[in-house]
């Protein structure tokens, strides 16, 4: 095994996202890094790969408890984005079907047209109840 895939081994089962390490952010940051890095790697063009990348760094930012755990899931996010960007030629498991990446690729960017209608800055306030906007009054849909 080179270098490069007992390095990736190593990182995945040490970021393992069923290890109790980090929650939501945690998890969010795995797997999209995952399917991120996947995507490239199935030649997705760049910028369709960059817009879902900020789409999950929004969720990453409403899942996040605080700055240190966004901080880690960030971190996570890059990891896996990069060992399976250019995995490893005998490192089958962090290789997936490119039909499948595709598949789970579109359907992420489905989210992020309801994503995209807030401002940045609220996005991640909107998942986590903390908007600007109005709250919704008993009498509104009455």
């Amino acid at each position: 095994m080179s270098m490069l895939a007992a390095t990736a081994a190593a990182m995945l089962l040490i970021a393992s996202p069923t290890a109790n390490s980090g929650g939501d952010a945690a998890r969010l940051a795995a797997t999209g890094g995952f399917l991120l890095g996947n995507a490239h790697r199935c030649g997705i063009p760049t910028d369709r790969v960059v817009r879902a990348g900020q789409l999950i760094q929004k969720l990453i930012v409403a899942a996040a408890k605080d700055g240190q755990e966004q901080e880690e899931a960030t971190e996570r996010f890059a990891k896996f984005f990069m060992a399976t960007a250019v995995p490893d030629e005998g490192d089958s498991k962090l290789v997936a079907s490119c039909a499948t990446v595709s598949s789970e690729f579109a359907k992420l960017e489905g989210h992020r047209v309801a994503a995209g209608s807030l401002k940045s800055d609220d996005s991640a306030k909107s998942a986590t109840g903390e908007t600007t906007l109005p709250r919704f009054r008993l009498g509104d849909g009455e």
